[in-house]
This record gives structure tokens, C-alpha cells and sequence, in this order.
């Protein structure tokens, strides 16, 4: 069998009567604009710890498909998970003679960028949407003071707010893939992971906010164009028009989430509590991605103990 057969066997009996939505289309993705092309009529047992490194340099030097560049070091890891997954389970099913391709070298991931908006910035923002009349954009105020991700503040209804407990549950996600008819298409499915499913307290200021947006609302969704649900392309759309009328630099939605994690640290929110009010595994997640402003809250301290030397 060659490998182009094994990887469409692969992909329809494997990963997508198993795997979430979005994790079989981003396989499938990955399969049709990398994996296929460059691999897919060789023989199976012709892919080969070599063949596999080589095609590793290939997707760091010109495989960008619309670019004609090197994707990055995090992309091509993607690339690499998929294949490993998919001759693992070749041999598993006895269609390859031996697993050989975690002797691959992974390049090294590039860490994240970690962005976030200043204290001045942050004020801007809320003022401008807390004095506007436009409701849809105060899920952006809401990710300033929750840390939820865009696909959770879309997919959040009023069922997940508890007014009298004044907790905010994350019990979904939402995200846009192409569905059977090749249209774009709404899907909403559980949090990628255990620990994302969590309840985060929220401040009083904030719940009164909420109560009063509710009582104008004609949707079930907290965040609504009317009685519909927003797509995730539109409101970063919206979030990056309000950022240009406000003359803020332009930062990704993400960066609503670091902010709010930023701000906690500043003021001194423990990891532990962080980490679980981020959805992260573990408290090591949250300290590797935000080591470097924990590092700079830590210094402001010290600088204010050091003037006391003065």
C-alpha cells in the first residue's frame, strides 16, 4: 500500500470516529497540503527515518504553500505529529513492518510570543466599549478580566453565568471548519482538555455589567449579533477595527488572555490559582509561558524594597 491510501485509511477509520472535529480537519490539512504531495505515492515501507528528515528540511526551507518559503519550526512539528501518528498506527494495524519514525529530529519550537496590552492601553479599551452602545464588543472587556479564549467567549450562554454564585463556567468551545458540503460551518464541542472545563468567580463590577446586558439581550449566547451567535473571524475582525480607531498597535485577540494573566501576577495572584483560572494543565504551563512577567513584577518589588536603602 502506498503511503498517499494508508494516510485517507488513516484519517476515515483512526482519527475521525475518535478525535474532535477540529483536530480531524486540522489532520486532514495538514495530510492534503504537506504530507500527500510531497510523500503520498511512496510505498510505506519506503518512508524511511532518512526520507522522512529530508522532507523535514524541505517544510523549514520552502514549504509554505502560498509563500513558497520556510514554515516555522512550530509548524513543521505539527507536519512531523501527524506522520508519526499515522505510521504508529500503520504498524499497529500491521501494515508496516516497524514504527521507525520517531528517530526523526524535531527542529526546535519556537517559544510563544507573549503580548500583551499596557495598562494604559487596557483603560482605552474598556472606556471606548464601556461608553459605546455596541454590547457585542464587551466580550472583549470579559476576556480582560476572565482570561477566556475566543472559541469559549463565543460558544458562552447566559446558562453559564450563575448570577447568585457570580461564577462564570467554561463548559465549551466554538470554532468554524469546513463541513461535508465544503461550507464553513459553526461547531461547538467540550474544551479541548479536562482542565479547561472550570469555574472562574467574577468581580462584582463585572456582574452588574453582565445583568444589565442580559436584560437588552435577545440571544442565548452572552456575546450576540442580535439574536444570532458571532463567527470567530468577525469578532477578531471587530477586535482589530476597534484597536485601529483607538491608534492601539495591533495585537492578535490572544493577547486579551495575556494581558489578564499579566495583570494577575502584577497583583499577586499566586500561579497555582492563575493556572486553574486559565484552564492550563498544570501551574508549570502557566509559569514557563508567563516566567518573564512574573520576572518583571518580582523586580518592581525589589526596586521598591530598594529604596528604602536611600
Amino acid at each position: 500500500m502506498n503511503y498517499k491510501d494508508w494516510l485517507s485509511v488513516w484519517l476515515d477509520n483512526a482519527v475521525k470516529p475518535t478525535a474532535k472535529s477540529r483536530t480531524y480537519a486540522r489532520y486532514k490539512e495538514v495530510v492534503d497540503g504537506h504530507v500527500a504531495p510531497m510523500l503520498g505515492e511512496y510505498e510505506l515501507n519506503e518512508v524511511t527515518p532518512l526520507l522522512l528528515q529530508k522532507f523535514v528540511t524541505e517544510l523549514l526551507t520552502s514549504g509554505n504553500l502560498v509563500t513558497g518559503k520556510g514554515l516555522s519550526a512550530n509548524t513543521v512539528n505539527t507536519v512531523i505529529t501527524v506522520v508519526q501518528n499515522s505510521l504508529k498506527a500503520a504498524a499497529v494495524y500491521g501494515e508496516l513492518a516497524e514504527y521507525t519514525a520517531d528517530r526523526v529530529k524535531r527542529p526546535r519550537a519556537q517559544d510563544c510570543d507573549v503580548s500583551c496590552f499596557s495598562i494604559a492601553e487596557q483603560k482605552t479599551i474598556e472606556h471606548e466599549i464601556l461608553q459605546g452602545k455596541k454590547d457585542k464588543l464587551f466580550g472583549i472587556v470579559l476576556c480582560l478580566y476572565t482570561g477566556l479564549r475566543i472559541g469559549e467567549l463565543l460558544a458562552l450562554t447566559w446558562t453559564d453565568l450563575d448570577f447568585n454564585a457570580g461564577t462564570l463556567s467554561v463548559t465549551k468551545s466554538c470554532h468554524y471548519g469546513k463541513g461535508a458540503t465544503g461550507k464553513f460551518e459553526r461547531r461547538t464541542e467540550p474544551p479541548k482538555t479536562p482542565a479547561s472545563r472550570r469555574t472562574i468567580p467574577l468581580p462584582k463590577q463585572m456582574l452588574a455589567m453582565l445583568k444589565s446586558i442580559k436584560k437588552r439581550s435577545k440571544s442565548e449566547y452572552v456575546v450576540a449579533n442580535g439574536p444570532n451567535p458571532v463567527c470567530v473571524r468577525s469578532y477578531q475582525r471587530s477586535f482589530t477595527l476597534l484597536l485601529r480607531k483607538l491608534k492601539i498597535p495591533h495585537k492578535g485577540f490572544h493577547a486579551l488572555r495575556h494581558t489578564f494573566a499579566t495583570r494577575a501576577l502584577e497583583c499577586g495572584m499566586d500561579v497555582k490559582t492563575l493556572s486553574e483560572i486559565l484552564g492550563h494543565k498544570n501551574a508549570t504551563v502557566t509559569l514557563n509561558r508567563y516566567v518573564h512577567s512574573l520576572m518583571e513584577h518580582k523586580q518592581e518589588m525589589m526596586n521598591k524594597v530598594g529604596k528604602l536603602l536611600q
